[in-house]
């Protein structure tokens, strides 16, 4: 029997692309898919649309505006996949996105975790010259807690179900939540990450993107080091490198992205004390 694979995506006032995003599920060459589609209290059309696609595989649901870790809660709590991953409401996914990860699960059974290579795109959806591409192999537990960009993109994973884990975002973080969640499940499952050479996600470039606000960044990161410091998760030496991977990200984003003297000098402090 083919397995059932699980697609959670959050929603918030997305109407702009989300039909793209749903279309692009409905393209994908491995038929056996839910799609899980949770409105978090949108003000625009979003919901109308989420509505409007009658394919039974897809499932919508809606909640008052409680924040993007609420609703991927939501959507894990309602999936019945044996496998899942994440799509937010403005990306998309290439044909095979579904069918080459599932592939790679299938030809080793020590695999939890199977990522893929990520197009940057404009908000046509043509591409951009820029692509992530994974390059480890193995446990990623420390490589996520040393911020190492080899296992990690973002919400790319594909996640092999084990009924021992809770998988479960903390609500309270609005950045690097999704960062938190993956050292959360890496902590219960030892099994294995690894990746295809293939495009499994184009990640639309819009000015909406989360990461440009740099408060929330710094806020994020810092109740980020606050948990893992708490439960004592990696080692001494490895928390003590995450603070200087933390504090040297944050100093170069605001002196040369954000352009911001004084936050940059703020931040070569914040996280040491």
């Amino acid at each position: 029997m083919k397995p059932l694979i699980s697609i959670i995506t959050p929603i918030y006032n997305a109407d702009k692309y989300l039909a793209e995003t749903i279309e692009s599920v409905l393209k994908q060459t491995y038929p056996k898919w839910e799609l899980l589609l949770l409105d978090d209290g949108s003000t625009d059309s979003s919901l109308s649309i989420a509505r409007s696609f009658s394919d039974e595989r897809i499932r919508v649901f809606h909640q008052e505006n409680s924040g993007v870790g609420a609703a991927r809660n939501l959507g894990i709590q309602e999936m019945t996949g044996d496998y899942f991953c994440f799509l937010d409401a403005d990306d998309v996914l290439p044909e095979e996105s579904v069918a080459s990860r599932l592939k790679k699960f299938n030809d080793n059974t020590s695999l939890s975790f199977v990522d893929g290579m990520v197009r940057y795109v404009n908000h046509e959806l043509k591409p951009m010259d820029r692509l992530y591409k994974p390059s480890f192999r193995g446990n990623p537990l420390n490589r996520l807690i040393a911020l190492d960009q080899s296992c990690l993109f973002g919400n790319t994973w594909m996640i092999k179900k084990r009924d021992n884990v809770v998988y479960r975002f903390d609500e309270r973080m609005t950045h690097a939540e999704d960062l938190y969640f993956y050292i959360s499940i890496c902590r219960q499952d030892p099994g294995l990450y690894d990746f295809v050479e293939d495009e499994i996600l184009y990640y639309r470039q819009s000015d909406a993107n989360s990461m440009k606000n740099y408060r929330g960044l710094e806020d994020g990161y810092r109740k980020l080091l606050d948990r893992i410091t708490d439960h004592k998760i990696g080692s001494w030496s490895k928390r003590l490198y995450l603070r200087f991977r933390i504090t040297r990200i944050m100093v170069l984003t605001h002196l040369f992205d954000g352009r911001d003297f004084l936050s940059s000098f703020r931040c070569c402090f914040k996280y040491w004390y």
